[in-house]
């Protein structure tokens, strides 16, 4: 944003490994993303405003390629942010089995989702003991809530080593979840979960636009 940049050609001109590459072009395609910078053009500082954001990795270095596109869209006045779509890519190598790997991919992006958005463990000031103990306590998205669309795709290179697939989407999703309300928004959310609260927190110290 500071450079004035669209994010993923800024990721582009900044990478090196091909695979990440791949990754990262694989998803974008996939959303039919919109080249410009952040934060979107036009939006109110009131109301319902939406946004796209991007994330990619290589996950713990040998685990695994994955990117992201997420777009949602921020209730200003409530705090409340909405994720409509993920859009998730990865490469973990030859895939003997793609169900199975659109699977874990999906399940990755709902568990993300649901630290990005509920996931957290509260504790006493005063006592220091941990006061998250059960499924009330320590809420997750429930059976039955809306979800967001999912598209995942799958990249199966056939020449190169074998490598993780087990958590690579699920650590894309809080990045680009949270760079998809900064292209709502203009603020930037550094906390998670990103709660209602925080939301309106960020919102307050953007000031007037």
């Amino acid at each position: 944003a500071a450079v004035v940049a669209d994010p993923v050609q800024y990721r582009l001109r900044h990478l090196s490994d091909p695979r990440l590459i791949a990754a990262l072009n694989a998803a974008v395609n996939a959303a039919n993303w919109e080249t410009r910078p952040s934060p979107k053009p036009g939006n109110l500082q009131t109301g319902v405003v939406t946004g796209r954001g991007v994330s990619c990795v290589l996950y713990e270095g040998n685990n695994g390629y994955a990117a992201m596109v997420a777009e949602v869209s921020v209730d200003q006045d409530t705090g409340i942010i909405t994720v409509m779509r993920l859009v998730a890519s990865q490469d973990s190598g030859p895939v003997a089995n793609p169900d199975g790997l659109r699977n874990q991919m999906e399940g990755g992006a709902l568990q993300g989702l649901s630290r990005v958005l509920r996931e957290e463990v509260q504790w006493s000031a005063t006592s220091g003991a941990i006061t998250s103990f059960d499924w009330r306590t320590y809420p997750v998205l429930e059976f039955g809530g809306p979800l967001p669309a999912i598209v995942t795709v799958v990249l199966n290179p056939p020449d190169v080593p074998q490598l993780g697939a087990g958590e690579c989407t699920i650590t894309t999703v809080a990045a680009a979840i949270g760079n998809a309300v900064f292209d709502a928004t203009g603020t930037r959310l550094r906390q998670a979960p990103f709660t209602p609260a925080r939301v309106l927190a960020a919102l307050r110290r953007r000031g007037p636009g």
